[in-house]
């Protein structure tokens, strides 16, 4: 199958994200485009077999170009299947008032865009201090502390787990159609 997997990122994990699921899905024997959703605005998705989008969530929202995309997308996009991948450092704590916000987040999404996706996954994102201009790294620094989590403030902090992503995509989209 040719399977498209489309990201918007801001400091990068979402990228390194989209590249795993990319390497996963080719190790079980499948054709992947990966495609940062900026250089996916003229794309055909009659090409494609499936697809993945994934983004990253700051203040309350997945990136625009993301919803631009899913939005002029829309109908290929609900006629194949597809899962929607959404990087968060929420999806690390698992509370659950943060992961109903999450939802609810997803839902006007979804709404807005018009595209109802096959699966949602919660991702863990990662802290990117290193990354950070002053008043993101104090903000991000202050959120860490509310949350108890003691981080180094030199080095970056990756809460992605490898193997839970690599679980998802095991037997997706199904099996290989015969050529």
């Amino acid at each position: 199958m040719k399977i498209l997997i489309c990201y918007a990122t801001t400091e990068g994990q979402t990228r390194k994200i989209a590249r795993f699921c990319a390497d996963q899905l080719f190790a079980g024997g499948h054709n992947v485009e990966v495609l940062a959703v900026n250089d996916a605005e003229a794309l055909d998705l009659a090409g494609f077999d499936a697809a993945i989008l994934a983004g990253s969530v700051h203040i309350g929202r997945l990136q625009r170009e993301l919803a631009t995309f899913a939005e002029a997308s829309a109908p290929a996009l609900n006629g194949l299947p597809t899962k929607l991948l959404v990087v968060s450092l929420s999806a690390a704590g698992g509370e659950k008032s943060e992961m109903d916000d999450l939802d609810r987040m997803v839902q006007a999404f979804c709404h807005e865009t018009g595209w109802t996706p096959g699966a949602v996954h919660h991702v863990a994102g990662a802290f990117r201090f290193t990354e950070y201009d002053f008043f993101k790294f104090w903000a991000l620094r202050w959120i860490a502390a509310r949350k108890g989590q003691k981080v180094d403030p030199n080095a970056d902090m990756e809460y992605t787990d490898w193997a839970v992503l690599a679980d998802l995509l095991k037997d997706w989209p199904g099996p290989q159609s015969p050529a």
